[in-house]
């Protein structure tokens, strides 16, 4: 099933109407792009402690972490959510960066007690301002007790307050089946089935970057605004040297930034000042309030908001892009 077979009536064509339902009410999709992997064994912990961003050692089981694998230059490899269990650790990854994560890992991997296991256990996000109440209403009261980057067993699975996209939002671990029933449930106290596209709009409007999107192969993790998946305190892992060297000496050339345009831009279209290129638009969108909006890694010489450039697109045409801080305000 995809989310629109638990759409409880008709759809709004209005592009804008499933941005202002997450603003006003709840939506929820099963994201079907991400795969959930259990580790087990005794040296799981410091195995992973050290091969990621987050601190894993650090962690308490009911928690929640954002974390990044990370080649020896900060190059980003994958990212990740990590689900913190008292005999187990999940990671929820995406499905397409998942396979060179693990053969990441499994590079390093020499004689620890460590097992991969990919599970069948797939991910619900449900977002909006009445996430929360809808979920209680859908049976799922364990979730108005959380705190951000929390989660709790029900009976329906495992329920975690994750802000993925930027906003305050609640994820469900399970297998499918069940998810398909919370999903009718969820639907039938009101909330409303989304497409990826609104998500993408809600990510974008938040300036977090999207692995793959609006990185490549050698964008470092700082250059991508990925703070929150980096603990700065922690001890030695992959990629920490030059993370640290970038931290300490404010050396980074490019960051990511917001970009509001004049009219509507595609993603890939070429950003100019003075007729030399700045960077690249590599997300876009239309996000109600903001407007045309859209997301770039610029040149440190134009990291002023305020500051005006030109985006040709692939024809030639062209428009106007004030560069934003990130998150986005509506001015």
């Amino acid at each position: 099933m995809s989310s629109s077979d638990y759409h409880n009536g008709e759809k709004d064509a209005s592009p804008g109407r499933p941005c202002h339902t997450l603003g006003e009410g709840a939506g929820f999709r099963i994201l079907d792009e991400r795969t959930v992997v259990r580790m087990t064994g005794d040296d799981r912990v410091p195995f992973l402690h050290g091969m990621c961003t987050a601190d894993v050692k650090g962690a308490k089981p009911g928690s929640v972490l954002p974390g990044l694998f990370l080649t020896e230059h900060a190059h980003v490899i994958g990212e990740f959510l990590l689900w913190v269990l008292e005999d187990s650790l999940i990671v929820e990854a995406g499905r397409q960066q998942w396979p060179r994560s693990r053969a990441h890992l499994e590079r390093f991997l020499v004689a620890d007690d460590v097992e991969i296991e990919e599970t069948r256990l797939c991910v619900l996000d449900v977002e909006g301002a009445k996430a929360g109440e809808v979920l209680s209403r859908a049976g799922i009261g364990e979730a108005a007790a959380l705190g951000p980057w929390r989660w709790a067993k029900t009976r329906a699975g495992f329920i975690g307050q994750v802000p993925r996209f930027g906003a305050s939002a609640w994820s469900l671990l399970a297998e499918r089946a069940r998810l398909d029933e919370v999903a009718g449930a969820l639907a039938r106290a009101g909330a409303v089935a989304i497409e990826a596209q609104a998500l993408e709009a809600l990510r974008i409007a938040n300036g977090v970057a999207a692995l793959g999107v609006d990185t490549g192969e050698k964008t470092i993790a700082l250059e991508a605004r990925l703070e929150r998946a980096i603990s700065f305190n922690k001890g030695c892992y992959v990629g920490q040297e030059t993370i640290e060297r970038a931290t300490a000496r404010g050396a980074l050339k490019k960051r990511l930034f917001g970009l509001k345009f004049a009219g509507e831009v595609a993603s890939g279209a070429a950003l100019l000042l003075d007729g030399k290129e700045v960077g690249r638009v590599t997300s876009s969108t239309v996000f109600p309030g903001l407007g045309a909006i859209g997301l770039a890694i610029l040149h440190h010489s134009v990291w002023a908001p305020g500051t005006a450039l030109s985006a040709r697109g692939e024809n030639g045409e062209t428009a106007t892009a004030v560069v934003s801080e990130l998150p986005f305000d509506d001015n």
